[in-house]
């Protein structure tokens, strides 16, 4: 089996941490993880496909290791997180590579692609939205934020920082919850805890809303270039309906959609079947040139 190295990069000043694994000439597979996690998310998902291909999964800057900048010093925009993230790609040394996006490294790769198409050789999106019917009644809070962004409504949303809240999204949805380990959702919890973490995600909330307006550059560039897709979903994500995934096929009708009898964070109950789903899905497009 591979080893996983863990590393941090200097990107233009601020330090990156990310897992990697695989060889160094194999085909690259970059990984984005969501709210309010890490790559730690991919921590069976990467031994699975190491032995193929090159795997590299950062920690997006005010999540994981990576360095939280006070935010006097640094706009937690998604604008920024796909900046970082890009540059983080040109100094690691990945030219071309596949996208796994998950929840908000959904539309963190989506700006990356746009800017840069010819880098992205296909896109794997578990539960990763681009469409206005992907997202659930579960967004009415913030959507009021991003109507109102006053101290009130802002406040409301610190709901969604809590502990327990935490383990609801890890659990929600998952026909047997004792499949579900907790060291994931314990550390999560962890680094929501850090003094300013707090600031940091409220600001990220709001900033969703850039993403939502962008939706029909993403379809655009869906249309237009086609990457070869495939969705990997939890069909009882409460954030990210089904009709989310299903979507991607109308700009994309060669995309392949796979659901599974799980929640939000499908690699907790489902990472053999989904390594395998990527497994053949990057073994056949390798194989075609």
């Amino acid at each position: 089996m591979t080893s996983i190295r863990y590393r941090k990069a200097d990107v233009d000043g601020l330090n990156v941490f990310y897992r990697e694994a695989g060889r160094a000439d194999a085909p690259a597979l970059l990984l984005l993880h969501g709210f309010p996690t890490a790559g730690h998310m991919f921590r069976e998902l990467i031994p699975a496909l190491s032995d193929r291909f090159r795997l590299v999964a950062p920690d997006l800057p005010g999540f994981g290791q990576s360095d939280m900048p006070a935010r006097e010093s640094f706009a937690y925009t998604f604008a920024a997180l796909a900046q970082v993230i890009e540059r983080f790609t040109e100094v690691i040394g990945l030219p071309r590579f596949s996208l796994y996006v998950f929840d908000y490294g959904a539309p963190t790769g989506f700006r990356m692609a746009l800017r840069h198409p010819e880098r992205i050789v296909s896109i794997i999106s578990q539960n990763g939205n681009a469409y206005e019917e992907g997202l659930s009644e579960g967004w009415s809070p913030i959507r009021a934020y991003w109507q109102d962004a006053s101290q009130a409504n802002r406040a409301v949303l610190r709901s969604f920082l809590s502990p327990e809240t935490t383990v609801w999204q890890y659990t929600h949805g998952v026909p047997d919850a004792s499949l579900i380990s907790p060291d994931g959702y314990t550390l999560d919890n962890h680094y929501l805890e850090r003094p300013g973490a707090d600031e940091v995600q409220l600001d990220l909330f709001g900033d969703y809303r850039t993403n939502v307006a962008m939706y029909p550059e993403f379809q655009a560039y869906f249309r237009k270039h086609k990457p070869p897709f495939l969705a990997v979903w939890g069909k009882s994500d409460p954030f990210f309906l089904p009709a989310g995934a299903k979507a991607f096929q109308r700009d994309m009708p060669g995309a392949e959609v796979r659901f599974f009898d799980t929640g939000h964070f499908a690699l907790e109950t489902h990472a053999r079947e989904i390594a395998a789903a990527i497994g053949d899905f990057l073994g056949q497009l390798n194989s075609n040139g």
